[in-house]
């Protein structure tokens, strides 16, 4: 009988790098095919209609019904152009994926006759099944209703024979169901508010936008050890294995040479995502060994979400015609890097200004220290939050650990700028506001006008560290949607600048100038928000202790730190924003802790079953082999030379009875804990359970398996091991 790993180790081996074929000469010939941008509106949709709905998707105005058949017709044709046959609203449930449900673009009449249809109303609105989606209370399993509706703001595209079309998800009752409205909502709350403190600036402003350029890391894998790991292909991660006596240690991977294999696999992912209008541009190794990481350009927040969720279904689908398996799991192998999804954060106005980089004179570099002591204050007072946006069952084994950052926010920001808000925080008005004759502004702190885009080193235990032009959310994790994080920031950055706005015009009612009234609330911001400034090693047990004592929240414990979405300050600041409702919020909670406890429980289920049907029976057919060898030895040799042969048999015999005897044990033990969670009369508590009790034992089995793996036999193991998951290419 073969070894399965064995068979799959072979099958790894014989994969050669997969053909790619080109699509162009030039990205530019290709980029955006598959996308129903602007310019090709303009060959299918009438010139009048255009401009009406460009002028409600540049204002933020609800589309007219009346303009959406025209819309509908043209899309339709362009589709149908390009082989497409069906269309789907293509929604971001609670899930943290995708969803979309396909129709054909057809109809039939009265007479039966088939007629090709695509209505403004099956644009602009759809009914898909609300009640089998995560909704955390808000409706019941026999109220189904639900609707999606078009997201102009966001082009719709083709998949294959498909046109998706960008949508939010809401409930019959109206409360959001998705990620994609909350962050819409955001967007637009921020845009408000920081577009009313510019004007303190720039009378041109009209309108600012938030950025996000994210960096998205995964691993690869060799389908065929995938499908000899059955906890890689359930849970997305490796419940047990031993280290492999190389790894990460020699820093050799990163930035190293990408094996041909992954090459081919890299271009075939970026073609497929250019077409696609994903303006994707970096590729490198990363860190672990057969951990990598592909970036695009900046785009606006939604779009930019939209297109981090479309390559991600990419990334799976074209990885597995190169016979790869993309782990998207934050910690998918256990003492080596994770991988996460970079969040870069900006500001941008219509006038071409980034609000978060030095500007080129004194008018400039105030409003850049404006915006920057706004976002440090948002940060400290919703510190708690933040970390809940980004928590999951899944990021909680990454966070902390091998170069990720802390489970503590904090924000570094370099010495340059600390140097330069430490003056401010000491300067009196005089010394920093100075106002000559001519009625010229200058900063009299010294370096402003100075600082350079490129003014901060990199401190990678930093969670949210700014670098130069923008923040870098860095502990998003990989698989996540990122927009739940990203809507948490626009929306407290948005009720931070509405609270700066409202100070600083109170004290130019009471005859304060501008420029001295924006100093005085900026450099007591600068004093409040002190605590959440951070530039020192965040592994340190010394800034454990530290944040403690300056107040930031220190929970670890993932289920806890949902309670944040639910403190009267955040219930507060979402609905003075207007992004989610407190109904919406004890929703999303209900969703999080029901997700904990089932990725906590299909994992235990997943071990159990490993431990008992791969683990003990090589265990025990090699404990039985050493056993039928002891006796052998005894019938040939003197009992004086048994004792001396046997030794180390006899060790390897106990050692293997002793760490059978703890999984069993600890199966046992974790099947009751289990049950016990399941009994919690609510969700939390649930979920509080599944981290206390069941997690734990998990460990503790874990860590017999992985002793066992080093004493039995190599070709009796039947899972493929790290050093074989991490180094075949």
């Amino acid at each position: 009988m073969g070894n399965l790993r064995f068979d799959a180790l072979r099958q790894a081996m014989a994969h050669t790098p997969v053909a790619v074929a080109p699509i162009g000469d030039k990205v530019k010939d290709f980029f955006a095919r598959d996308v129903f941008t602007r310019d090709r509106m303009k060959e299918y949709i009438a010139a009048d209609v255009l401009e009406q709905l460009f002028d409600d998707v540049d204002s933020g105005r609800t589309i007219h019904r009346e303009i959406a058949d025209s819309v509908a017709i043209g899309m339709r044709k362009w589709a149908m152009d390009h082989g497409a046959t069906h269309y789907t609203h293509w929604f971001q449930p609670l899930t943290g994926g995708t969803a979309e449900k396909h129709d054909a673009f057809f109809t039939l009449n009265k007479d039966g006759v088939l007629m090709e249809e695509f209505t403004g109303d099956a644009l602009y609105q759809q009914e898909p099944d609300a009640s089998s989606f995560p909704n955390g209370g808000i409706r019941n399993t026999f109220e189904a209703r639900g609707y999606s509706a078009w997201d102009p703001s966001s082009p719709v595209f083709l998949i294959g024979d498909t046109l998706c079309i960008p949508t939010v998800f809401v409930a019959y009752t109206g409360e959001a169901l998705d990620y994609k409205t909350p962050l819409i909502r955001s967007t637009a709350a921020l845009c408000r508010a920081a577009r009313e403190v510019c004007q303190y600036f720039d009378k041109g402003v009209k309108h600012v936008h938030a950025n996000l350029g994210w960096e998205q890391e995964y691993f690869l894998v060799d389908e065929a050890l995938y499908h000899a790991r059955p906890d890689l292909m359930l849970t997305g991660r490796t419940l047990m294995g031993h280290a492999s006596a190389k790894n990460q240690q020699l820093e050799d991977h990163y930035f190293g040479a990408i094996p041909e294999r992954v090459l081919a696999f890299m271009r075939d992912l970026e073609n497929e995502a250019l077409c696609a209008g994903i303006p994707v541009r970096t590729r490198h190794n990363e860190v672990a060994p057969n951990q990598f990481e592909m970036a695009p350009v900046f785009e606006d927040v939604n779009l930019a979400n939209d297109h981090n969720l479309l390559v991600m279904s990419i990334m799976d689908r074209v990885a597995q015609r190169h016979h790869f398996r993309v782990l998207l799991h934050e910690k998918p192998y256990a003492g080596v890097n994770g991988s996460g999804k970079h969040c870069n954060w900006s500001l941008q106005t219509n006038t071409g200004i980034n609000l978060l980089a030095p500007g080129k004179n004194p008018y400039q570099n105030l409003q850049f220290v404006t915006f920057l002591v706004n976002v440090l204050m948002a940060v400290h007072q919703y510190n708690g939050l933040l970390k809940a946006s980004i928590a999951s069952a899944t990021n909680e084994h990454r966070l902390g650990a091998n170069e990720a950052p802390p489970a503590i926010i904090s924000v570094f920001l370099g010495k340059q700028i600390s140097e330069v808000l430490d003056k401010l925080e000491h300067a009196t008005a005089e010394e920093a506001i100075i106002i000559n004759a001519k009625k010229e502004m200058k900063l009299g702190v010294a370096n402003i006008p100075e600082i350079l885009v490129d003014n901060t080193d990199r401190n990678r235990t930093s969670p949210f560290a700014f670098t130069g032009n923008r923040f870098e959310f860095r502990a998003v994790g990989s698989s996540a949607n990122c927009g739940a994080a990203m809507l948490a920031l626009n929306a407290a950055v948005a009720e931070q600048l509405l609270n700066f706005k409202t100070e600083v015009d109170k004290l130019m009612e009471k005859g304060e100038p501008k420029e001295r009234a924006l100093f005085a609330v900026i450099r007591k911001y600068i004093v409040s928000c002190k605590a959440i400034r951070f530039d020192g090693n965040g592994y340190s047990e010394e800034w454990k202790a530290e944040a403690a004592r300056r107040g930031l929240d220190c929970e670890t414990n993932v289920p806890l730190i949902f309670d944040r979405y639910l403190l009267p300050e955040v219930v507060n600041m979402f609905h003075k924003t207007g992004v989610l409702t407190e109904a919406e919020l004890h929703s999303r909670c209900e969703v999080k802790w029901e997700t904990y406890s089932k990725k906590v429980q299909i994992e235990s289920r997943v071990m159990g079953d490993l431990v008992i049907n791969h683990v003990l029976p090589a265990a025990k057919r090699y404990q039985t082999m050493l056993l039928q060898n002891v006796l052998a030895v005894k019938q040939v040799f003197s009992a004086d030379e048994t004792a001396t042969l046997n030794e180390q048999d006899y060790t390897i015999i106990r050692q293997i009875e002793s760490h059978a005897g703890a999984i069993l044990a600890g199966v046992d033990k974790m099947t009751d804990a289990r049950h016990k969670a399941n009994r919690q009369p609510d969700e939390r508590s649930k979920a509080i359970a599944y981290h206390d009790t069941v997690l734990p034992v998990m460990a503790e089995i874990r860590e017999h398996v992985d002793a066992l793996e080093m004493v039995v036999d190599d070709e009796l193991w039947t899972l493929p091991k790290y050093r074989e998951l991490m180094f075949v290419h």
